[in-house]
């Protein structure tokens, strides 16, 4: 198994969400998160004066995929999460030695 986590665009979560559920990719997790690359956050201008955001707005995606739709999970979120600029976001894959089901205590990636 491999768990795919995903730090998005907060504006292309639903979009992405939603090409995932057209191919049945199974269960996610969405948080809000805040964070910066190697921009080192943006300088923006309000009523004439410039501040500095560090920490830019993100979602975080994890889903926990067998490791033969790993590939075809970051696919569609790379061309669905796509912009062509600065601050997309970025893709890990992180292997998962086991998963458990709490209530019946299934275990592996049967219970995904």
């Amino acid at each position: 198994m491999i768990k795919v986590e995903a730090i998005i665009r907060s504006q292309k979560i639903d979009a992405v969400k939603e090409a995932l559920d057209a191919i049945e990719a199974g269960s996610m997790t969405v948080s809000e998160v805040r964070g910066r690359g190697q921009q080192k956050g943006i300088t923006q201008q309000w009523r004439g004066a410039e501040y500095v955001v560090d920490f830019i707005p993100k979602s975080k995606l994890e889903i926990v995929v067998p490791d033969e739709k790993a590939e075809k999970i970051v696919d569609i979120i790379c061309n669905v999460a796509n912009t062509g600029n600065i601050g997309d976001g970025k893709i890990f894959l992180i292997p998962v030695k086991d998963a458990i089901r709490v209530r019946t205590k299934e275990r592996g990636d049967r219970i995904l």
